[in-house]
């Protein structure tokens, strides 16, 4: 007796048929296909034993079906891009959403290499120096006027020039009798300590810082020695070429304070009425 070969789902005989095995169990193409078949997703028909499947993602063509979804042209064995689960064509995919180049303004084809700076992007030829013409690639680089410079041609058009130096400022200047100056350039003309930030008073058009002024130019206390630098509305007494702090102007026997009222001299010393009775 013959042993049986039957379909192993509806038990047809597969005795001069076609068959499929599933895991080692042989099927008929009808019942292979109603199980396992997979439904193509472009237009919803199986894809029979006797098509080529292509997959992506879990997702399944037709060979015949498998194309761009805006230019049609099918996508077998090329490059292609998904895009919110529909199948784009490189050209159709860059056309629709890859970056345009700020300067030729033609699209940056995906994986190329570009440039990107505050939201704008260009190709990698493309992102020059507006003066010299020459790539900037990852160098250092200054836009202006929605154009950029590479640092030397941005200094050389458009930087100022220290006061001091005669080098370009490029960040950071500070700006005294209208003239720019940078930042460690600026400093006080006697001890070179920087005066950005600080507070300095100039003489004969040299800055200075205020303790170097009142080392050198302010008027001493007759009373405690020490500077009288006038500045910032500091109130100071004067008689006779002399001066003292308002603090210091005090009678040298009782050191009442002498501001505002009558006094007496006696050789260099200052005395209120009281004190100075018995001279």
């Amino acid at each position: 007796m013959t042993e049986r070969f039957d379909c192993h789902h509806c038990s047809e005989s597969l005795y001069g048929k076609k068959y499929i095995l599933k895991e080692e169990n042989p099927h008929c193409v009808t019942c292979f296909e109603e199980l396992y078949a997979n439904t193509c997703e472009e237009c919803g028909t199986t894809i029979g034993c006797d098509c080529k499947d292509l997959s992506y993602k879990d997702r399944h063509w037709h060979e015949g079906c498998f194309h761009c979804s805006q230019c049609k042209s099918s996508l077998v064995d090329k490059p292609f891009a998904a895009k919110e689960e529909q199948l784009l064509c490189t050209d159709c995919y860059s056309n629709e959403y890859s970056s345009k180049c700020q300067e030729c303004k033609k699209t940056i084809m995906p994986g190329t290499r570009k440039m990107e700076y505050k939201g704008s992007s260009w190709h990698e030829t493309c992102f020059i120096c507006q003066r010299c013409q020459q790539p900037i690639g990852t160098k250092s680089f200054i836009p202006k006027d929605n154009q950029n410079f590479c640092v030397p041609c941005y200094e050389k058009q458009y930087a100022l020039q220290c006061v001091q130096c005669k080098k370009p400022i490029t960040t950071g200047g500070v700006t005294y009798r209208e003239q720019p100056w940078h930042r460690e350039c600026f400093v006080c003309t006697a001890c070179k300590k920087q005066l950005s930030g600080q507070r300095f008073t100039a003489r004969d058009e040299f800055a200075y810082c205020l303790t170097c002024f009142c080392d050198l130019y302010a008027k001493k206390c007759a009373g405690c020695t020490n500077p009288i630098s006038g500045l910032g509305g500091t109130k100071y007494i004067s008689f006779e070429e002399r001066q003292w702090h308002n603090d210091c102007f005090n009678c040298k026997k009782c050191s009442l304070s002498l501001v505002g009222r009558g006094f007496l001299t006696e050789r260099d010393d200052i005395l209120c009425p009281d004190c100075g009775k018995d001279i």
